[in-house]
This record gives structure tokens, sequence and C-alpha cells, in this order.
């Protein structure tokens, strides 16, 4: 089809870039399957906060789904924060969703902390510790020092989120430019400023995605910046999905920088002109009349037939292009979706060709907002402005649908969404999106004054120049500056008239077709560019926070769960403790029964409140301030945040509606405690609260 109505070498170009695109978005998508978005750890042997009679001999870790290891990915330490692990984890029996790592031998009774890290199949890097001790429970000096290694370099971490940030909006600004030179203004993509914007988006793209495939080794295993160039991390790297997917952009890039030669050589050059276009002089009036009126209409025929003929090669070759351009555009797409959030967890098969779509909508949008900014600055007609704004409408409308079913997936109730940080970044994200539709609605306002006038709608290709002819009649009349310098001089009337053309002349290159409401529609689209680079940084951000769902399962996820599956996180902010000072936290209860018991408040006090053991003690008292006896009662620590917990408090009653015990919090963090209150054989509730340590 392609060769039947394209020129032959132009053809068979496309073919093959048509073909080799389509190669690695097969690549990309066949690696997608489901799974549970962002890896949770799901049991550990030893269990969390276990009391051993003896030492394991290994310490087996299991996901909920498969997880990449490194050499380091699973750290034991004895109880002066020494390393007793043999090294070298692996998969525990061949099952990629495991990880193991032996122990040394003639371990001591104490207290160990496991420190792990691995990388789960949406490519996130995920990280933790929780403890179990030998013989009995000790104090231990393992810090948070000790396990920086759990968190990325703060340096390492900020260039990659950078180098993110940075290969969306390049995305977006190829995609925009190239879709807005196609569908908007094919004779744009002769101008120079046009062509700088395709490139800056190309090589941004390339530059990005380079710095991403050099940092994620040390963001995944928290090591320096130094360690970006050690080339057995970047082979590992390359190992991963998120590798592949890294890879196969560089190729579609390869493929993007011929794309764009093609783009710009054929339609970056002039309609070809039917012979003889240019020369042809009106027929003279014959006495006749209306004889010579049929054969002017007959020639006006015959020269937009000849026309129409001229320019159907430059049509052609736009229809070849963009059908190119669509399938690089999705291929590139794929290479964020393929190793995200849409490549794992419900509806797999839904999310990835929906996640597409929505990116490139984005693209659209946003990165023809820049090309618009140029080309108003090139003096763009009210037409293409106008084709512009209808693409933009749709591009919001499949925003708004694909995003409405993204925010369901990953959030999956509504406390998620202001419970969790994926929830929060997500409504800010939403924020920024009606801010730019409130722009949005400004600048299609002065797009219709524009096409209200006449005057200003039509473009703008060049300033007005002073004609040839018009200078040499003013010099022969002494109306122009240097014919009559002398007579001017005296006339101060005629200095100011020159004085304001010469400034016209001046202004002209730069102030290109500005007029009023040009003005006005650039200064709103500059302020839409403006939103819609906040959007592509909480953008970036949503994709590195785990999903509403998951944290909502790693909160809830052991003895006490969440009434109504709600994430643990309230919106207040956890109370901060001072280190070896008491703290006091009061969660009242309901477990809608009728025994006096059903309701009160559950005081929980912690001391020293600091990382290491603790003593808690915790209190029941009725509705009547008197303290009462449940059937059953339980206290746990969670850390969401490092998916460590619930490290379930063994409590020993103390009398009636008191109990106390020992709490080990190896980290800092806000941790959530979490109450389970039974009053009956069926009511029952857990109540929880954050509480900030360190």
């Amino acid at each position: 089809m392609l060769k039947a109505v394209l020129p032959p070498l132009l053809g068979r170009r496309i073919a093959g870039l048509l073909g080799v695109l389509g190669a690695v978005l097969a690549l990309m998508l066949a690696g997608a399957g489901p799974a549970a978005a962002h890896a949770t750890l799901q049991t550990t042997d030893p269990v969390q906060n276990a009391v051993l009679p003896t030492a394991p001999q290994a310490v087996t870790l299991t996901f909920s789904e498969a997880v990449s290891l490194s050499g380091d990915s699973v750290r034991v330490l004895d109880p002066a924060g020494k390393a007793v692990d043999a090294g070298g984890p692996v998969h525990a029996d061949g099952k990629d969703n495991t990880a193991r790592v032996g122990l040394n031998g003639g371990l001591a009774n104490g207290t160990y902390t496991v420190a792990w890290r691995a990388v789960s199949e949406d490519s996130h890097p995920i990280g933790g510790a929780f403890t179990f001790s030998i013989g009995a429970p000790s104090a231990t000096t393992v810090s948070t020092a000790a396990l920086q290694s759990a968190e990325a370099d703060d340096v390492v971490a900020a260039l990659y989120g950078t180098g993110r940030t940075v290969a969306y909006g390049a995305f977006a600004l190829l995609v925009g430019a190239a879709g807005f030179v196609l569908a908007c203004w094919p004779a744009g993509v002769a101008r120079r400023p046009v062509q700088r914007l395709l490139m800056t988006g190309w090589v941004a793209l390339l530059v990005s995605t380079v710095a991403v495939l050099m940092l994620r080794g040390p963001y995944e295993r928290g090591s320096g910046l130094a360690k970006a160039f050690d080339l057995s991390l970047i082979r590992a790297t390359l190992d991963e999905r998120i590798g592949t997917a890294l890879a196969a952009r560089l190729l579609l890039l390869a493929a993007s920088g011929v794309f764009l030669s093609l783009l710009v050589g054929h339609l970056g050059q002039p309609a070809a002109r039917p012979a003889g276009a240019g020369t042809a002089q009106p027929a003279e009036p014959t006495d006749g009349g209306p004889a010579g009126s049929d054969e002017d209409l007959e020639e006006a025929e015959l020269r937009e037939l000849e026309q129409r003929i001229a320019e159907r090669p430059q049509r052609e070759a736009r229809l070849g292009l963009g059908v190119a351009g669509l399938v690089l555009a999705v291929a590139l797409s794929a290479t964020w979706v393929g190793a995200d959030h849409a490549s794992v967890g419900i509806q797999v098969w839904l999310a990835l060709p929906l996640g597409m779509l929505h990116l490139i909508a984005m693209a659209l949008w946003l990165g023809g907002l820049a090309a618009m900014l140029v080309g108003l600055r090139e003096g763009i007609g009210a037409d293409v402005a106008d084709r512009f704004s209808k693409i933009a409408l749709g591009s919001v409308v499949v925003l708004a649908g694909t995003g409405v079913y993204q925010s369901w997936r990953g959030l999956g109730t509504w406390g998620a969404l202001t419970g969790t940080e994926y929830g929060r970044l997500l409504l800010v994200k939403s924020g920024f999106v009606v801010a730019m539709l409130g722009v949005a609605w400004f600048s299609r306002s002065w797009l219709a004054r524009l096409r209200a006038t006449p005057a200003e709608a039509s473009a703008v290709l060049l300033p007005a120049p002073v004609p040839a002819a018009g200078l040499a009649e003013g010099a022969a009349d002494g109306t122009v500056e240097g014919a009559a310098g002398a007579s001017a001089a005296d006339d101060p009337v005629r200095q100011a008239q020159l004085a304001r053309q010469r400034a016209a002349r001046e202004n002209a290159g730069r102030d290109r077709g500005l007029t009023p409401n040009r003005a006005g529609l650039r200064r709103s689209v500059l302020v839409e560019a403006g939103v819609a680079v906040a959007v592509l940084v909480v953008t970036t951000m949503l994709t590195n926070s785990p999903p509403g769902r998951v944290a909502g399962e790693i909160a809830g996820g052991g003895t006490a769960p969440v009434p109504g599956g709600a994430a643990p996180a309230t919106g207040a902010p956890a109370p901060q403790t001072v280190p070896g000072r008491t703290t006091e936290l009061k969660l009242p209860y309901d477990t809608k029964g009728r025994t006096p018991n059903a309701k009160g408040t559950a005081t929980v006090t912690l001391n020293p409140a600091r990382t290491g053991s603790n003593e808690v003690h915790l209190k029941l008292d009725g509705a009547d301030g008197q303290p009462v006896e449940v059937p059953e009662v339980e206290l746990a620590f969670t850390l969401p945040d490092r998916d460590l917990g619930p490290l379930t408090v063994p409590l020993t009653a103390e009398g009636t509606g008191r109990w106390a015990g020992t709490a080990q919090l190896p980290l800092t963090g806000n941790w959530v405690v979490s109450v389970l209150v039974r009053s009956s054989d069926i009511d029952q509730t857990t109540e929880i609260k954050q509480l900030k340590i360190g």
C-alpha cells in the first residue's frame, strides 16, 4: 500500500522504519505479565519478631512477585552490628519470588536484624528490615546508618528522578512537536525554530535515557555516584526489565533520527509548482465577453488541477510519515509502560494499551503547546491554532478517561486517595490538570477573538519591509531619511515619523505578527506550558511511589487488618517523639457491640520512644473511664515505607484492662501503631495511629 502511494525511495524507508518499530514494540510488550505492582514481603523464615531456641542455618524471604537480587540483597547483622550472613543471596529452590542467604555458624543469643533490598517486577527497588532473636531478645546497636544501603543515595536519587522527569518532558516535546507539524502546520517544519524544537526533544531524550541507564545500578543498590560508571552495574541493569526498556528506547531513538530526517527532508521542501504557474498571464478580454469569461474559468480550473497534481507527492509523504510517526510514538511509550505500574498488577491486558494511549495523549497536548508557542512566534494563522485546539481537546478527553481507569487501578479504595503518598500525589496532579484546563479556556477565548478579527487571523509570513520602489520614490521627492536629510532635520514632526519607522523596522523581526490578540494567546499558552512542567514532575513522582493498593497491603498485611481495606496512614502528620521520653497515644475504639466493653479508649505508652528496645504499656478504658476486660487484644507496629512489620508485641496482663510488653523498633521513620480489640465473639475493631520515631 505504501509503495503504491509514496515515491519508491521514501516508501522503502518508511516500510523499513515501520518494521523495526514493530519488532521493538513486540519485544517490549512480550515480557509484561500479571503480578502485584511493587512486590511486597509476604513471609519470612524466621518469622518477624520470632524468638528461636537455636540459631537457624539460613534466612528466607518470600515476596508477592518475582524479584531481582544482587550480591548484598540480604544482610543479617548481630546485636553489635556485625554481618553474620554468608553473602551471595539466591532464589530458594529456584523460585524467583524468594531470597535466601546462609548464616555463619556459632551465633550467640540475642536480637538479629535482617536488612534486605531487591528489585520488583515493575522495576522499582524495594527494601526493608525485620528482627528475630535467638534464645531471648536483647538490646541491639544496629542503627539506621548501618542499614543506609536500604535507601538510595540522596544525590543519586535526585539525579535519577531528574533524568526520568527530563525523559518524560523530552518525549512529550518530540512527539507533540512532530504531531503538531504533521497535523496542523506542515509548512512549519521548514522553519529553523521548529527544527531546533524537534532536535531539542530528540537530544534531551537520548541524554536522559543514557543517564537513567547509568544511574539505575547505584539507585537500586544505594551506592554513591561514582558507581554510575561501573560497567558491571550497567550490565546487570541491562539484564532487568527496565534495562531492556532503556536499551529498546535507545534503538527507537536511532529510528526516530531517521524519521526526523525524512520529516524535514520531505515536508521541509517547498511544494512543486506546475510548469508555467508563475509566468501565466491573465487572458485578454475579448469582444465576445462571455467567451472570455469561459476561457478564464477553464484556465483557472486547469491551474488548480495542475497544482493538486504537483502537491500530491507531498500529501502522500505526509500520510506515510504520519503512520510511521504514530508507530514510533506507540513504541516509545511502550518503553515506559512496559516497565512500570501498568506492566504488573490487575488487568495487564487492558492497562498496557491504555497506559500507552495516556502517554501519547499527554505528549500531543503538552508537546503541542511548546510547538504552538513557536508557531505564534513565527506568525501562524488562526486556522493552525484552531486545528491544534481540536487536537488538544481530544487529548484531554483521552487523558480523562485513561486517567480515571489508572486511578481506580492504582488506588483500590477511597481511603487510599488521602491516606497514601500515591493518592495524595494523584490529587496534586489532578489539581494541576484542572489548572491547565482553566488556562486552556482562556486560550480558547483568545483564539475566538483572533478568528473574529480577519486582519489578524491570517498567517504572518515575514515583517512587511519597505518596498524598493517606495524607497526610490521617497528618495526622489525627499520623503525618506537620507533623500532630503537637510529638510527633514528642520522638521521635528518628520523626524519623529522617521524615528517611529526605524523602531518599527527594528522590532518587526522580534515581534513578528504579535498583534494584541496574538500576544494574549501566546501569554496564555505560555502559562499553560508552565503548568504542564509541574504535571510532568508530579507524574515522575507518581511512578516512583507504590500504588495505594500496595500501600494498603503492606500496612494491613498482618494479623491486624484495617477495616474497609484503607491504608493505615492518616492525613494528619505523625506525632514527633522525643528520644528518652515517654510517649502516649490515645486511640478511641468502637466494636459496634452492645456489651459495656464495646466502646472506649486504648492508651499506648512507649518508653523511651526510640529505636531499639522499648517498654510498652497498653490500657483499655470504657466510655465511663473505668478499666474494661476484653476477650482479646493485640498490639503491633508497622513501618510501611520500609515494608517492615507488623511487629506484634507479646503482651502480659497486669490487671483488668492493663497489659505490658517490649517492642523492638529497629529503624527510624513513621511507624503505624495498630490496636485490635475484640469485645465479644463477633464484635471487634482495629484502630491505628501514626508515630514518628527519630
